[in-house]
């Protein structure tokens, strides 16, 4: 009994997450988990329930923005599966050495973790997003997997997508973004929270001049 049990447990997951994951190649995500706990951290400091977002779809947003991503975040993108082993490796060498910390995860993993997760890290939540990344990586293609990314990523204070962040940061919309506010938006990413792409300090102006060099030699899902 407990053996059939078991069994249908685990059928019913794999059915119902493979069901999940390509229903969203097909419906944009509404809210994510993240989302909803920043609003109550947002309100629990009397400061009311803010989620500001608005999803483009990824035509409409300027390439500026698409190739920023890619340079400030995952050089890979477009070739790995879903892990960039050399940055995981790297970023784990750098940690080890007392460096300030730095993450190895893709673009891939990071839409996993905030579609269909929890922010707080653990070996659970890091097995299922390893597992999550592997379904998005087979059934979206790269092109779904960036426009997701870039509509649901917290860009602020209660601010989410690229969208949203356009209009922020630099009252336009994310589909005329010049090279450098694009760059400056993936430059607050490591810690949007803290950082302005208004005001930026002179780490994130250096980091946005670093990414917008580089932007040209990426392409782009199309």
């Amino acid at each position: 009994m407990l053996k059939r049990w078991t069994l249908r447990i685990v059928i019913g997951f794999f059915a119902i997450t493979i069901f999940w994951v390509i229903a969203l190649r097909f419906v944009n995500p509404p809210i994510t988990y993240l989302m909803i706990k920043r609003g109550f951290e947002w309100k629990a400091a009397g400061k009311g329930f803010k989620i500001e977002k608005k999803w483009l779809d990824y035509d409409d947003m300027s390439n500026n923005l698409k190739r920023a991503a890619i340079a400030g975040e995952d050089a890979h993108f477009m070739t790995h599966n879903g892990f960039d082993t050399k940055a995981i490796m790297e970023a784990f060498e750098k940690n080890k050495s007392g460096k300030p910390l730095r993450g190895g995860s893709t673009i891939s993993q990071q839409t996993a973790k905030n579609v269909f997760l929890w922010p707080q890290r653990s070996w659970v939540r890091k097995g299922l997003e390893t597992y999550f990344t592997f379904l998005i990586e087979l059934f979206w293609s790269k092109k779904r997997i960036l426009e997701v990314y870039l509509n649901v990523i917290e860009m602020g204070q209660g601010v989410y997508g690229a969208e949203a962040a356009a209009q922020y940061y630099f009252d336009k919309s994310a589909r005329s973004l010049t090279k450098k506010e694009a760059a400056l938006i993936i430059a607050i990413l490591p810690n949007p929270r803290k950082w302005d792409a208004r005001r930026p300090s002179r780490y994130v102006n250096s980091r946005a001049n670093s990414i917008v060099r580089y932007m040209n030699h990426y392409t782009i899902p199309e």
